[in-house]
């Protein structure tokens, strides 16, 4: 039976705990088929689920939180023993490490990896950002720019994605964070991973796409456009939420109140969750991003009809 204590007082400091945290252990059990007793006996066991706590002592919990036990319940109904399937969700709910290509290489290795070069990545950019503005689905994005001077010939691009969706953040060597912003700017150290990496990643049911490369070293000399990288993309939803993870618990290091409310780190995405992308708007942003490429591909004045413009 759910108690007083659990369901809260009056004059419990709500307010004060992060932005997300209002599910009773009563609103947990019923949204997970458990009972409150289990729940704590869980928590007093195996130290799972963790919640927060209430000026006196009631505890609180997230969406975030649903989705672990609702991940750990299935698991046990499989088979898994109830210990290990804790340890399981536990280990896929931390990101392996601060950047979304080694986490991505990392949890999906079935992902190919080639070499491209810098005009490349924005026409697959652009396409990206394209078709997100077109279907106007509310999804979260997050950016990775590597310079401050790169991401600001983008700014207008990314503005306009901000007005159209849910949640926009972006990652460079700003000068310092600015979460007042439209879009969120979170800075980067430079000993970060990410300030190393190019990401365009979309966090959306309708169309999940991420975008990732890391600069090979030792290309001071070559120019911007010719720069080359080691790039990865995915339509997978979860491999998508798993990058998106990554950029929230980034922007959380950097900041604690930046991945609050609509920035906190989602929970990992069952496969069974999945739904891929409809043909047409994967031929769409295919579409798109032929265009951009073709624009900047190089002409070969030999070929039949070589010098005219794109069509």
């Amino acid at each position: 039976m759910t108690t007083t204590a659990d369901r809260g007082m009056p004059g419990d400091a709500v307010d004060q705990l992060p932005v997300g945290v209002t599910l009773s252990i009563g609103d947990l059990a019923e949204r997970t088929g458990l009972t409150p007793s289990a729940l704590r006996m869980w928590e007093q066991r195996y130290g799972f689920p963790i919640p927060h706590r209430l000026a006196g002592g009631h505890r609180r919990y997230t969406t975030h939180d649903v989705e672990q036990v609702r991940d750990v319940v299935r698991r046990r109904d499989a088979g898994v023993r109830l210990e290990q399937a804790i340890d399981d969700v536990r280990r896929r709910a931390a990101p392996t490490t601060p950047s979304v290509f080694a986490t991505l290489r990392d949890l999906h290795p079935h992902l190919e990896v080639s070499r491209m070069h810098k005009s490349t990545l924005l026409a697959m950019s652009w396409a990206i950002e394209d078709q997100v503005v077109a279907l106007a689905d509310r999804a979260v994005l997050w950016g990775a720019f590597q310079k401050a001077s790169f991401y600001k010939p983008a700014t207008s691009r990314w503005r306009e994605l901000a007005r159209s969706n849910a949640g926009v953040t972006v990652f460079a060597d700003f000068e310092q964070s600015d979460l007042t912003t439209t879009p969120r700017r979170v800075a980067l150290t430079p000993d970060a991973p990410m300030v190393r990496e190019w990401a365009v990643v979309v966090d959306s049911f309708a169309f999940p796409v991420a975008l990732t490369a890391w600069e090979l070293p030792g290309q001071e000399d070559v120019a911007d456009r010719g720069r080359v990288f080691e790039t990865m993309w995915t339509l997978d939803a979860a491999a998508v939420r798993d990058a998106a993870r990554v950029c929230a618990e980034v922007a959380r290091s950097v900041d604690p109140s930046a991945a609050q409310g609509q920035y906190a780190p989602p929970p990992p995405l069952d496969p069974q969750d999945q739904r891929p992308p409809s043909l047409a708007r994967v031929s769409g942003m295919m579409t798109r991003m032929a265009a951009y490429v073709d624009r900047w591909a190089p002409v070969d004045r030999e070929a039949p009809g070589a010098g005219r413009p794109p069509g």
